[in-house]
């Protein structure tokens, strides 16, 4: 049995009840945003309509383009101009599903134009229509394509969860982050923060190694 330190036990607790669970939560959140917005603008972004392409366009480079950090202030501290005033979770969740959703959005188009001309050819000889077509026969073929990527984005999407500690989200870093100060204002006044952001590393690295290893494995398998 390991016997943690008088100050480990604490942290520990506080790290594994709190801020991991809601860094698991933050990352679903954004995850599943990202994907059924991303997806659904990737597939639209293969219309031969350009008033659709271009507003999709637009959507993907900025949100792709600006710094996840800043897109998370504009929501939690510039809405509240407007009148819309989001609490920090719901904040970073949106900040991480824009920038998400724009990633997958390119994806999605890629690994859609990737599937040869002929099988968008063979189902409008069948008698499908466009939604037909990219429902049941292009989409389930692009998405084996996509899925590598989409692991990756899980991995990226977990590691910025970190940014949601600069709006007081208590995920993993912010956990961390306080139960250092807290030490450091407690006799004798040991902050212990080597050991204390050893094991915030120690923890996106149990998360996010399994994740990474599964999207080389998708990589390779699929593309065999």
């Amino acid at each position: 049995m390991i016997h943690l330190p008088e100050w480990a036990s604490p942290v520990a607790r506080y790290m594994l009840h709190t801020g991991v669970p809601e860094t698991l939560r933050i990352a679903a959140f954004a995850v599943v945003g990202s994907m059924v917005v991303g997806i659904v603008l990737g597939v639209l972004l293969t219309l031969r309509v350009w008033p659709v392409r271009a507003a999709i366009r637009l959507y993907i480079e900025v949100w792709r383009g600006l710094p996840i950090i800043v897109t998370i202030f504009l929501i939690y501290f510039a809405l509240p101009t407007l009148h819309v005033k989001l609490d920090a979770f719901t904040a970073a969740s949106i900040g991480l599903s824009l920038w998400g959703s724009a990633q997958v959005a390119e994806a999605t188009r890629g690994a859609i134009q990737s599937v040869p001309r002929e099988q968008h050819e063979a189902a409008v000889a069948l008698g499908f229509g466009w939604v037909g077509t990219q429902t049941f026969v292009i989409f389930p073929q692009a998405f084996r394509r996509l899925l590598p990527p989409l692991v990756s984005l899980l991995v990226n999407v977990i590691q910025n969860t970190t940014l949601a500690a600069l709006i007081g989200v208590p995920e993993v870093l912010q956990a961390g982050q306080r139960s250092v100060e807290r030490l450091q204002l407690t006799p004798p006044g040991n902050s212990h923060a080597f050991e204390i952001y050893g094991a915030v590393m120690a923890t996106f690295f149990v998360i996010s190694f399994p994740l990474t290893r599964l999207a080389a494995y998708l990589e390779k398998r699929l593309a065999a």
